[in-house]
């Protein structure tokens, strides 16, 4: 059987591992039970099902693992695998990104912390990176490392760039929405826009947490956490000639649902909202918007104006404020006209 991962009505799961899938599928239920979100768990999924991979390649199980396999692991990701690509690459393929493989050895780590806490394992081998300091991180227990006194910085093996936020150019942002044919779709695409939700919280938001009166929205996001966001008034404009025109008379509890087709009135999938944005994205010629930069744009903006940054973070649903912090920078026009000021006072 080929090993995958498969969506059930209680989450997701991993076919065809033997095993070692068992234990992963133990772990991943023990996520559900601890109300983790549907695409945390489903992140974890797909990142053991990697792992799980690369044991197989070497004819290893997951009790046979020790520290040194997981440096293999790392460059085992690093290599170029294009015979089992399903796409044909334009550009060459340089494995997986840092934060990628970060995130990945962050899903063994808490996997085999499982393990030894159901006795499948006697030790945890994901090696522990060190700090700055020379000294290592404290034991956290299970799923320290996803805990929200974690800090950001602790316990990836693979150096990260750190980049700033990547906002959108106006008229990219302006070409899209004009691409758009429904009303539906420009009320989504203006909530993250003017909202900054996440595509999941958009996808997971339901009609009876839309405030039409007072312009805002309950938002459930990471962890369960619940937040108030305030949104502009055209969304709202674009919002009620989608419940008005388009919005079938039988649809579910959420917001957004699809509009046609053997599912219409069910909730829209996460496939549905990615081939809504692919496809504009081509007909538009705006090829850098995706849901997660909309947020960007909207808390760079926000930034920029000076908003205070426990409001800013409130408003976004960080989890860490130095995840707010990266949208504190100064504009590259600021920076030049700084510049040119600095070097007119030296004449």
């Amino acid at each position: 059987m080929q090993q995958r991962v498969v969506s059930t009505s209680d989450g997701h799961r991993v076919e065809g591992c033997g095993p070692d899938g068992e234990l992963v599928n133990g772990f991943l239920s023990h996520l559900v039970a601890r109300a983790f979100s549907p695409a945390t768990v489903r992140a974890y999924a797909y990142d053991l099902l990697n792992f799980l991979r690369f044991l197989t390649e070497r004819g290893a199980g997951l009790r046979d693992v020790v520290a040194t396999d997981l440096f293999d692991y790392l460059d085992w990701q690093q290599r170029s695998r294009a015979g089992a690509a399903k796409v044909v690459r334009l550009t060459p393929h340089r494995g997986a990104a840092p934060a990628t493989m970060n995130r990945r050895i962050a899903a063994a780590r808490g996997l085999f912390e499982f393990a030894v806490t159901t006795g499948a394992r006697t030790d945890n081998p994901v090696p522990a990176a060190r700090r700055s300091s020379g000294l290592r991180a404290r034991p956290r227990g299970l799923l320290g490392h996803v805990g929200a006194g974690r800090h950001r910085g602790a316990g990836r093996l693979v150096r990260q760039p750190r980049r700033l936020p990547e906002a959108l150019e106006a008229h990219d942002v302006a070409a899209f929405l004009a691409d758009l044919h429904t009303s539906r779709d420009r009320a989504i695409t203006l909530l993250m826009l003017l909202g900054g939700l996440r595509a999941a919280e958009v996808r997971s938001l339901r009609l009876a947490n839309v405030d039409m009166g007072l312009r805002r929205v309950r938002v459930t996001g990471k962890g369960g956490k619940e937040r108030i966001v305030p949104v502009d008034g055209v969304f709202f404009t674009e919002l009620a000639a989608y419940l008005r025109e388009e919005r079938p008379p039988r649809a579910g509890a959420e917001c957004f649902v699809v509009l046609r087709g053997p599912t219409v009135g069910q909730r829209l999938t996460e496939a549905g909202l990615r081939r809504i944005f692919r496809t504009h994205r081509h007909s538009s010629g705006a090829l850098r918007v995706r849901p997660h930069r909309l947020r960007h744009a909207y808390g760079t903006e926000l930034a920029a104006a000076g908003i205070d940054l426990l409001v800013l973070r409130e408003l976004m649903g960080h989890v860490h404020p130095e995840t707010t912090a990266a949208y504190v920078h100064l504009a590259p026009e600021t920076l030049a006209a700084e510049y040119a000021r600095a070097r007119a006072g030296q004449r």
